[in-house]
């Protein structure tokens, strides 16, 4: 995590200012895909702080505040807020501390974690309020999608697409965002996945009584309206850690079962319509996922994401091979890639 004294400075004013003589010491928590930075705020009680730092030439905030209120109000567990500057890019809040779902997940508590992402996934769908959010609608999910043939194909397998793979590449996307609108449409956090969600120390308390404790949940700066299973897919398609067919199918179902019971779906979403949406969705992220990783790599010198892009490419070949009208894409995109290690960058790039 770099930074510039001056830059440090302004943090360590404002803290100061917030906290008073009792701050202990700043020290990097983590960074995230943009270019924010977040630092732990140590103080001389032995409680903790974060602080977020998010420069306004390149970050607004303003998103991170309102989403976050909404949240709160519908009794999630977001990071109280103690103190913002926007002008200035920093916001003082809550530690939810440093267990991610990520770092807690095997085979035995993946159960119980899950339930309560999933307890908070239903809450988010039904009682957050969405008035003014912008929506994830055919151009946006195109932009997106146009991510994977740039960054992916050209950029790091350096394929060069012709025009006869370029209306495949076409029909395949326009197939997906057609998938996207036919779903019933409401809050999408759009990064729900384990490094996203933390599990809060039991000594943080349960806070109000209609807030859940568990999950914390982070990054929920570009939340969007959308198609009802863009999170579950996030969630349970996580690009960071995979679950075998069955298990995911178990957890799909009886989610479908809690939204048909809060008529949030008709009575006509069988569980094959669901699964295929649950499918469509997942690999819309997936295609943009490829793209975003490589350009994090060969735009933002972030070489880390190379590690992950084996996982979601396994989602999009598995994914595409299960529906014959992606079959073509499928094709296509294991011709590019040939024999290429994914997790290695393009010979002759930085």
């Amino acid at each position: 995590m770099t930074t510039t004294p001056d830059r440090a400075e302004a943090r360590a004013r404002f803290v100061s200012a917030l906290l008073g003589a009792g701050v202990r010491g700043i020290e990097p928590a983590s960074a995230d895909a943009s270019f924010r930075s977040y630092w732990r705020i140590t103080l001389a009680d032995g409680s903790t702080r974060v602080l977020m730092d998010a420069p306004p030439e390149h970050e607004d905030s303003a998103p991170w505040l309102d989403i976050g209120a909404r949240l709160q109000r519908a009794g999630l567990h977001v990071p109280r807020v103690d103190g913002a500057d926007l002008a200035r890019g920093f916001i003082l809040m809550e530690d939810l501390g440093t267990c991610s779902y990520l770092s807690q997940l095997d085979a035995r508590s993946a159960d119980a974690l899950y339930a309560d992402a999933l307890d908070a996934l239903l809450r988010m769908h039904t009682q957050v309020d969405t008035r003014g959010l912008a929506h994830f609608d055919r151009e946006f999910a195109l932009r997106e999608l146009a991510l994977m043939p740039e960054w992916f194909l050209r950029r790091h397998l350096g394929h060069a697409i012709d025009g006869g793979e370029r209306e495949v590449i076409e029909r395949a996307f326009l197939h997906l965002v057609e998938a996207l609108a036919a779903q019933p449409q409401a809050f999408m956090h759009r990064d729900y996945h384990s490094r996203n969600l933390m599990r809060v120390p039991a000594a943080a308390g349960p806070g109000p009584t209609h807030r859940l404790a568990n999950p914390g949940i982070i990054d929920f700066q570009g939340a969007l309206v959308g198609p009802l299973t863009y999170d579950l897919a996030s969630l349970l398609r996580d690009c960071y850690i995979a679950w075998d067919e069955e298990r995911v199918a178990g957890w799909l179902e009886g989610y479908r079962v809690r939204l048909l019971d809060a008529h949030l779906l008709d009575q006509h979403t069988d569980a094959a319509r669901f699964a295929r949406w649950f499918d469509l969705t997942g690999l819309q992220r997936h295609l943009k996922v490829l793209g975003i990783f490589c350009r994090l790599h060969y735009r933002d010198g972030k070489p880390q994401y190379l590690a992950d892009l084996p996982l979601t490419w396994h989602y999009v070949i598995t994914v595409a091979r299960r529906h014959h009208e992606l079959a073509p894409l499928a094709d296509l995109l294991e011709r590019a890639r040939g024999a290429r290690d994914l997790t290695q960058p393009r010979a002759g790039t930085a």
